[in-house]
């Protein structure tokens, strides 16, 4: 579109905007009616360790929140000429799972507790063989268990649980509701109804009921929608909390907010069966849309569902690129002190092409990237750690490479569950985040460690806001029984271009031997949560 009739759109009304709150950024994008970005903003941020637990602070999350909406509404201005006043819909995603509970006054009871918290290992066993369906340590019922264990003083004081997607939703809105694939990061959902599985609430209630507790579990869980549903509109208080300048106008209606899985799925384009996606950055995890249930209970595969309610299999690893961008940061410091400087990205581009010119798996360099727990292969803290024997090859391209290798090598674990055990059949893999901004690197590199094609399409950069902006638009637009899947590919995806990359032997092969090393060294890593404290 041109200028001109991007201008024409905005003021007709005729956006929709995602904002999505990840790990390390929130950010903004404003789409017009061709489903094109027009214009974004972002505000970095990072979480905290207190008391133990990784958090991060409410006021923050509105700090970067309006701070990434001003950017995007100033660069309206100055590129469009006219202010955004009142987008045609708008959506709200963030980091999935999460503890955010509130009092029957809206005051927040417990610091927000983040999905990178691993300390409901015992909870999350009990609820899992409770319900016979697994559940991960960093879903709310899990947490939420956890403080009733405990005896936390303000558990019985709780009106509202939600997540932090949910919680930026309700005070825009005042509506306690949550997109479906958000809310099966709380609580198991059943497919067929597309709402919390009433057997496990059953279930939950009964050990409620040991405790003498003044709620049960549906009193304060939000209500679930499915993609397309009418979510609530943009109050006066919530526009002036979005964009205290005051040109954003009230009345703006809302899609169902999502977490980052789901806008993951949605920029990809796969949320139909057997479609699969990789969202790799802060953390990593792959999506796969199943055919047909899993024949029993994996403690390493998340059940799920897409923003239309379909179930997926899910395999998180809390960490991704933590540590590659730590040793990145330290080459620049490097550069620094010699004089030089590269710009970020041109850094990165350099030591990413340097990984293509080393040894397939990695001349015997071995890396661990684990700044916090990993469920997916049993370890309750993390310890990033740099191995090698005296006679390994450490050289540039092979440190590199290990550093990618390991941004990965966990999902792969997790990953083998479904190749191999469940025979999931998929025909590819749909790239997305930051270990994908490099031009065919991190791309190659997933296809070879998983033996899956992998396909980034030109729109990846863009990421979860642009699909939680996309979920916004399709809220807006959508035809009587039209669905996502349909909406996607017709109307989004259809001309979209992209590349897609075949798994080379070689790398395959590389990636193999160096996996088995990895497992086989997980006890160096156990050593060393036990050893460093």
């Amino acid at each position: 579109m041109k200028d001109a009739e991007i201008k024409t759109a905005i003021e007709q009304g005729k956006t929709a905007l995602g904002v999505e709150l990840g790990s390390t950024r929130i950010k903004a994008v404003l789409i017009g009616p061709d489903h094109a970005p027009i214009a974004s903003g972002a505000f970095d941020w990072e979480n905290r360790l207190e008391n133990g637990i990784w958090t991060y602070r409410l006021e923050d999350v509105w700090t970067g929140v309006q701070a990434a909406y001003r950017e995007m509404a100033l660069q309206v201005k100055e590129k469009y000429g006219t202010a955004l006043k009142r987008p045609g819909a708008m959506g709200f995603s963030a980091m999935m799972h999460g503890y955010l509970a509130f009092d029957g006054d809206g005051e927040q009871l417990a610091e927000f507790r983040t999905w990178r918290n691993t300390v409901t290992e015992a909870e999350a066993a009990e609820l899992t063989e409770l319900f016979r369906f697994n559940i991960p340590q960093r879903w709310s019922i899990a947490h939420l268990y956890r403080a009733i264990r405990n005896g936390e003083e303000h558990v019985g004081r709780i009106a509202y649980l939600t997540t932090l997607a949910g919680y930026v939703h309700w005070k825009l809105t005042g509506e306690r509701v949550l997109g479906v694939g958000e809310a099966s990061g709380m609580f198991p959902i059943d497919s067929g109804t597309k709402d919390f599985d009433a057997r496990m609430v059953h279930q939950f209630d009964g050990l409620l009921e040991q405790r003498g507790l003044p709620w049960r579990l549906g009193d304060i869980l939000p209500k679930v929608l499915v993609a397309g549903d009418p979510a609530g509109v943009l109050t006066e208080e919530g526009a002036r909390l979005l964009d205290p300048s005051g040109e954003l106008e009230p009345g703006v209606p809302l899609c169902p907010p999502e977490g980052d899985a789901g806008t993951g799925m949605t920029a990809t384009n796969s949320v139909s069966v057997r479609t699969g996606n990789v969202s790799a950055g802060t953390s990593i995890f792959a999506m796969a849309v199943l055919e047909k249930e899993l024949s029993k209970v994996y403690p390493e595969i998340d059940m799920v569902t897409t923003p239309a309610g379909l179930p997926v299999a899910m395999v998180h690893c809390n960490t991704c690129t933590s540590d590659l961008d730590a040793w990145v940061k330290l080459f620049g410091q490097l550069l620094q002190a010699a004089g030089t400087e590269l710009p970020k990205w041109k850094l990165y581009d350099l030591l990413y092409f340097q990984a293509l010119e080393g040894e397939a798996d990695c001349g015997g360099v071995l890396s661990y990237n684990y700044y916090s727990g990993e469920p997916v292969t049993g370890l309750e803290e993390g310890r990033p750690l740099l191995v090698r024997n005296p006679e390994s090859r450490l050289n540039l391209p092979n440190f590199m490479r290990a550093q990618l290798y390991a941004a990965m090598a966990t999902l792969k674990i997790g990953m083998d569950i479904l190749f191999d055990q469940e025979h999931v059949v998929l025909s590819r893999l749909y790239g997305h985040g930051g270990l994908f901004k490099t031009k065919g690197v991190g791309q190659r590199l997933m296809a070879g460690a998983l033996n899956v094609p992998v396909a980034v399409m030109e729109t990846a950069g863009e990421g979860g806001p642009w699909g939680m902006a996309l979920l916004a638009m399709y809220r807006k637009e959508r035809e009587q029984d039209e669905t996502l899947e349909s909406y996607l590919e017709q109307k989004v995806f259809r001309d979209a271009a992209g590349d897609c990359v075949e798994p080379k032997p070689e790398d395959t092969a590389g990636f193999g031997r160096y996996i088995e090393r990895y497992r086989t060294g997980l006890a160096v890593e156990q050593a060393a949560v036990e050893s460093l404290r």
